[in-house]
């Protein structure tokens, strides 16, 4: 949120409440990412106007409290899209952290520890030693990092989070309060809150095949866009150790792995509340 409100600051928007809204105000649905210079085209129109992507999905609106009320349409070429799968927030997570420019570090650092690239690091967190972070990353507060752990670009980590000795973190969103414990490897994922991963858990991201990952939606197989992806992985989550997590899979809020599980399936929550 930080780094979307500066990059809108710096094109000369000012953040505003709903009911502070005028004419003048341009309203983004929270669902979409937009290119900054398509908003700035849109906030020069005299009417009230939707701005739409290449599909037709609205992105953007100015001039009504509603975008049904608006009278015109505009069509933007700029890169925008519409967060529809969890597999969209990782093309987020990189958008955002593509805007940092520089580094701020309010936790400790060890000298042993090594950071190559622009890193936020939240108060009361630390990168223990052997610590390699690698491109852009951002670390909440009250985390714990390492020994010995590869945090690589893009990667956003939540606050109260525990990554282990020698984890290997790559392009991966981590929400608060989760633990990844030693000697894991998980690329190109979402971990929920309050996830638990154990000793030993590989999420791999890459088909044999180097094609698209497809993900199971609703019955139907859905191109995800991504040669690389991992899984995403609900809340409360807890996986045994050596658990091997196959590309693209879906683990559902609560569900636990036995030790040296294969998950070559998603596996959502039970009715019965079995969740092993």
């Amino acid at each position: 949120k930080e780094l979307i409100t500066t990059e809108l600051s710096q094109a000369g928007f000012d953040m505003v409440a709903n009911d502070k809204a005028t004419d003048r105000t341009v309203h983004l649905p929270v669902d979409h990412w937009i290119e900054v210079g398509a908003l700035c085209l849109l906030a020069r129109s005299s009417t009230a106007t939707c701005l739409r992507d290449k599909r037709g999905d609205l992105v953007a609106w100015k001039g009504a409290k509603k975008p049904e009320d608006c009278s015109g349409d505009m069509v933007t070429q700029a890169h925008c899209f519409r967060i529809r799968y969890p597999w969209d927030l990782l093309k987020l997570n990189e958008e955002v952290l593509s805007l940092m420019e520089n580094s701020e570090i309010s936790g400790d650092v060890n000298p042993l520890a090594c950071v190559e690239g622009h890193m936020h690091l939240g108060r009361g967190s630390v990168l223990l030693p052997g610590v390699f972070i690698e491109g852009n990353v951002i670390i909440g507060e009250n985390c714990r990092i390492g020994p010995n752990a590869h945090i690589r670009g893009n990667t956003s980590i939540g606050d109260n989070c525990h990554i282990g000795n020698a984890v290997e973190l790559k392009n991966t969103v981590v929400y608060p309060h989760t633990h990844i414990k030693h000697f894991s490897y998980i690329g190109d994922s979402i971990i929920g809150s309050h996830v638990h991963i154990s000793a030993g858990t590989i999420i791999a991201n890459y088909r044999h095949d180097g094609t698209n990952h497809r993900s199971l939606v609703k019955g139907r197989l859905v191109d995800t866009e991504r040669i690389k992806f991992g899984a995403v992985i609900g809340d409360g989550v807890r996986t045994g150790v050596n658990t091997t997590v196959y590309p693209g899979r879906k683990i559902g809020p609560g569900r636990m792995t036995q030790p040296n599980a294969t998950v070559d399936r998603d596996l959502m929550p039970t009715m019965t509340g079995n969740n092993n």
